[in-house]
């Protein structure tokens, strides 16, 4: 009787202990990795005359909740990550370099510093992202990619023409941009090309509208 029991009681801890060792070799699921945007390698057009204006970019504000690695969807007042997909990078990067591939491909009209370069520059670009997000009318239907930017241009004039003790006022402007893309079906593929468009499109409206602006 007690040799029965000694057999069960083996048995059993081998069971678990083999269902230990299956669940940690378990092989997690794989997950597909994305980018969007413009990039950074644009081809601009290069020329022997600097670019009239200079501009400053500063680090670009984004949402906690969709600025990592992580695609973010909504449906109504619930939101959830996009399961199997990540961001190669954070979203705020992969943004802050499409921004700045927008800005290369209008060398001959504007120069974007780098940040690091000292001095104060005349024209200083701060975008903050406020929506970035697939956004589900329902549960399962096509979803629309909103992406919503604040662009504010802090313009300081030259200060050639000014008087004696005469200050040099800056001025500033700013901008909303939305813009919504459908994307083609509720696949991470389709939704993730909405994406890519719909960034490319607001950086080129945000860099279209500075050029525009600081001239």
């Amino acid at each position: 009787m007690i040799l029965r029991r000694s057999l069960q009681l083996g048995a059993v801890v081998g069971v678990v202990a083999a269902l230990s060792g299956c669940s940690i070799l378990k092989t997690p699921p794989p997950v597909q990795m994305y980018r969007f945007g413009l990039p950074m390698e644009a081809p601009f057009t290069s020329t022997d005359t600097p670019a009239p204006v200079a501009v400053s970019v500063r680090r670009i504000d984004f949402p906690a909740a969709s600025g990592d690695e992580r695609i973010l969807g909504v449906t109504g007042t619930e939101a959830a990550y996009i399961g199997g997909a990540r961001w190669v990078s954070p979203a705020a990067t992969l943004f802050d370099d499409s921004l700045k591939a927008a800005f290369a491909q209008r060398a001959d009209r504007i120069r974007l510093l780098d940040r690091r370069e000292p001095g104060a520059a005349p024209v200083v670009l701060q975008v903050s992202v406020t929506t970035f997000e697939a956004r589900y009318a329902a549960p399962g239907a096509a979803p629309d990619v909103v992406v919503t930017a604040r662009a504010q241009l802090r313009l300081t004039p030259p200060e050639r023409g000014t008087g004696a003790g005469q200050a040099i006022q800056p001025r500033s402007v700013e901008r909303i941009f939305t813009v919504t893309q459908p994307a083609g079906e509720n696949r991470v593929s389709a939704i993730v090309a909405a994406f890519d468009t719909a960034t490319r499109d607001i950086n080129t409206q945000i860099a279209d509208w500075t050029v525009q602006s600081a001239s």
